[in-house]
């Protein structure tokens, strides 16, 4: 039954709302463009969280909630691309020192992950960046 619950929470996009969508292709187009700004970056995030909020999707709103003040408190995003495959504990400092060379691609991939939770891996792939948030 709990996951019937949690795919009929899921079981939609989050990006419905076209403020959101053009939200999100913004943050992308500027993170391509000029980097991690943060002042802008960190008014988008906010932004979009406020959509998260209103759609009642808690995983994304506790995800951009962290993010902006992961950049805040750090200027830049330092969580790397979560792994596709488990990794070896011998080689965990090492995989993630090399995803973490390239924060903003990373970044964009937490930002285009809001765009579609039917994916089971774009949920999986947001608790990821939730759990490496909060460790951080």
């Amino acid at each position: 039954m709990q996951s019937l619950v949690v795919n009929h929470l899921y079981n939609f996009t989050l990006l419905e709302n076209k403020k959101a969508i053009k939200l999100v292709d913004k943050i992308l187009v500027d993170l391509e463009q000029t980097g991690i700004n943060t002042d802008a970056l960190i008014e988008d995030l906010k932004t979009l969280r406020s959509y998260a909020l209103e759609e009642q999707i808690p995983l994304v709103v506790k995800v951009l909630r962290f993010t902006y003040e992961h950049i805040e408190a750090n200027d830049s995003f330092l969580i790397p691309i979560p792994d596709d495959e488990p990794i070896d504990e011998d080689t965990e400092g090492v995989s993630n020192a090399e995803e973490v060379k390239d924060p903003v691609e990373s970044l964009k991939y937490l930002v285009s992950l809001t765009k579609s939770l039917k994916n089971r891996t774009n949920i999986s792939d947001l608790k990821e960046y939730r759990d490496a948030l909060i460790k951080y």
